[in-house]
Parts: C-alpha cells; sequence; structure tokens
C-alpha cells in the first residue's frame, strides 16, 4: 500500500504539493469515490484511480530503448553537453530514470534507458559478461590475424589485457566493416582494441546488448518503451 499523492505524484500528475490541492478540489477519484485524503494509503495495482477522469496507470519501473545519435552524452545530467535524458519527453521525469552503461559522445546505437536499478546493475556487471555487439568502420584493411587476436585476447595501452572478443569481418579494404562482440565494456575500449593492431575506428554503432537488438525503424533520438516480450527476454538473460 502506498500514499494516494506519492502514487500519483510518480505518475507524473504533479508534485506532492500540487497533488494534495487537486484532491482538495475534489478531481481524485479512488474506486468511483471521489478523494477526500491525499495521505490515505491505496494500493496502486488493484485500486481504480482516476484524476480529471484520466485512468491512473501505474507502473514501478520503465525501459526504454533508443538509438543514441553521436554528439549526445550517456549521462543524466551534463553542464556542457546534451544527455540522453534531455532527449526524453518530460512525462518521464518523475521516474528518475538514467542510462544502462555507456556509450562514448561520437557513438550512435542501443542504449538502455530506465529507473530500475536492480537490472542495470546485473546487466553491468563485469561476472555476468552480458555480450554487446557494435558495427564498427575501420580506416585500414582488417585481416584474418586481426579476428585471431581478438579471440585471443588484446594487450591496451595501459597493459590489460581484454577478454576473447568476436571479430566478424563484414568488408575488408580501405575502409573496413566489421561486427565486434564484447563481454566486457573498458573505456573506448573497441577503439583502443584497433589502434593496437594498428588500426583506426572512424565509425561506431552499438546493435544489441543481451536478448535486447536495437529496433531498426528508430532513426538517431528516437526511443520507444520495450515490449513484455523484450522485457521478459532481457530479465532472463540476468
Amino acid at each position: 500500500m502506498q500514499r494516494l499523492d506519492k502514487v500519483l505524484s510518480r505518475m507524473g500528475y504533479g508534485t506532492r504539493k500540487e497533488v494534495k490541492k487537486a484532491v482538495k478540489k475534489g478531481y481524485v477519484m479512488v474506486n468511483d469515490r471521489t478523494a477526500d485524503d491525499p495521505g490515505m494509503h491505496v494500493d496502486p495495482y488493484r485500486d481504480h484511480i482516476k484524476i480529471m477522469g484520466e485512468t491512473v496507470v501505474y507502473r514501478d519501473n520503465i525501459y526504454i530503448m533508443m538509438n543514441k545519435p553521436a554528439g549526445v552524452v550517456s549521462a543524466t545530467e551534463d553542464r556542457a553537453d546534451q544527455t540522453v535524458i534531455d532527449l526524453l519527453e518530460g512525462q518521464f521525469e518523475p521516474f528518475h530514470l538514467f542510462p544502462v552503461g555507456r556509450l562514448d559522445k561520437d557513438t550512435e546505437g542501443l542504449m538502455l534507458i530506465t529507473s530500475d536499478g536492480p537490472l542495470a546493475h546485473r546487466l553491468l556487471s563485469p561476472r555476468h559478461h552480458v555480450p554487446k555487439t557494435y558495427f564498427a568502420r575501420i580506416e585500414g584493411e582488417v585481416t584474418k590475424a586481426d579476428q585471431e587476436l581478438f579471440q585471443k585476447g588484446i594487450k591496451l595501452d595501459d597493459g590489460y589485457t581484454t577478454l576473447p572478443a568476436e571479430l566478424n569481418i563484414l568488408q575488408s579494404g580501405m575502409i573496413s566493416e566489421v561486427e565486434i562482440t564484447l563481454r566486457e565494456g573498458k573505456y573506448h575500449q573497441i577503439k583502443r582494441m584497433f589502434y593496437a593492431t594498428g588500426k583506426k575506428v572512424i565509425y561506431l554503432k552499438r546493435m544489441s546488448m543481451g536478448s535486447l537488438v536495437l529496433d531498426p525503424g528508430l532513426k538517431p533520438g528516437e526511443f520507444r518503451e520495450l515490449t513484455e516480450q523484450e522485457l521478459t527476454q532481457l530479465k532472463k538473460q540476468e
């Protein structure tokens, strides 16, 4: 059970103070009766709550898939740059959403944004090794020798040796196109791995995280909530 004003505030119907005023004015109904106490306890999943004639659909957490555009940072707030949270509509503000992990500022692609801390922790935990797949364009010819190096693990500039990674060559040439699957997420990892082989990443886009695959219909900067099936599969990934 939860306080009525807390439920309505969490669902974006105003601050607790604004909700209390709405209750006092008779704008809120619970189970077809006008509520007169903003502090009354309700079951947001079982009780039928309306405000200004609109039925309240309660949710504990929000799960959003975004196609992150280049130039936007993976943070909840930033003094200098636009963040992925800035791109969301105001209706999600009460949920205190945050991005699950980070993509570099110039990297595009799949970004999961949620209010579910435990799920985010499990997806990012090093011991779970949740796979993440990226599409990249590389300046330089990517070869079978590079594939073998990625499979063994590459020693980075700080001395760290990466876990084995899958490198799939889609097109090899002066500008190569590849897919890379990682099971960890070190700082600028893919860029540093290719740098160690004498090549440069010129475009990078994350395509999937575990079972969650970027919706091809989402243009950069667009987003949608996860389907029930996507969420169920993602939680199984844990």
